[in-house]
């Protein structure tokens, strides 16, 4: 990132110096130009939801950390963007919740598969998933994403996956597991087949996810299990799109943009 200047002042900073460790991460090799064009597509919806970490992603959020809470075998799976974006926040909350992790790619090479389990090593990780031992295969899925570790994701009852596509989700929940996405989308499969949909970007939702995982590791297995028991996915990506609609709507009106 050492290439460019981002004034403090500059009023899409955040989001540059975001896109800026993407493009550190694909020159080092680990992020796939598909990558790039995944994280604009995401950015799109993260403007939508107003960039910043709404009511309903705080829910999911909860939910999603009481199911790791309660897990008997948590994994958190990892990609080129991931790697990129949030790789230290992977390496702690992994260690708040005793969660293992894994690397598992679309766009899988061996030679990115080592990067990005360095990367992780280089945030802390003691021992990262998915590298000489992605020997097992996932059901009815056929892309390079059905390569696991037998001792990850194959036997995890729950898994999160961040930036993921919808094939694997489905194919993970036909596998009986509880699945933890985080979308910026609300209407793409990945968001509508997960079991818990954290409907904000990645770069806000783990930070929090490690704040409330410290604070509800506090919590009673029975308070855990009511957060869990009581949380909707439906409702929370009804609410997401109903708050990108009235947003859309009053950005318009006070815009001037709508004629009646």
């Amino acid at each position: 990132m050492e290439d460019i200047e981002i004034p403090a002042s500059h009023p899409r900073r955040e989001s540059l110096l975001v896109r800026e460790k993407l493009i550190e991460g694909f020159k080092k090799g680990f992020v796939v130009p598909q990558g790039l064009i995944a994280h604009g597509r995401g950015e799109c919806f993260d403007y939508l939801i107003g960039e910043e970490t709404q009511p309903f992603a705080k829910e999911a959020i909860d939910a999603a950390v009481a199911a790791f809470l309660l897990a008997r075998y948590p994994v958190i799976s990892v990609n080129g963007n991931v790697a990129a974006l949030t790789p230290g926040e992977v390496v702690e909350l992994a260690d708040v919740v005793g969660a293992k992790i894994e690397v598992n790619l679309f766009y899988r090479t061996e030679e990115r598969v080592r990067k990005i389990a360095e990367v992780l090593m280089e945030n802390g990780a003691t021992h990262v998933l998915g590298v000489d031992d992605a020997t097992a295969l996932i059901p009815e899925l056929f892309s390079e994403r059905r390569r696991v570790s037998s001792k990850g994701i194959l036997i995890a009852d729950v898994v999160l996956v961040p930036l993921e596509d919808g094939d694997r989700t489905e194919a993970l929940r036909r596998m009986g597991k509880t699945v933890v996405a985080i979308d910026l989308n609300p209407l793409s499969r990945t968001a509508r087949a997960a079991s818990i949909t954290i409907v904000d970007n990645v770069v806000r939702a783990m930070p929090l996810m490690i704040k409330r995982a410290k604070e509800l590791k506090r919590r009673s297995s029975s308070e855990l299990k009511e957060l869990l028991t009581s949380y909707d996915n439906e409702r929370i990506l009804r609410n997401a799109v109903r708050h990108i609609a009235q947003r859309l709507l009053g950005i318009a009106e006070s815009e001037g943009l709508l004629i009646c």
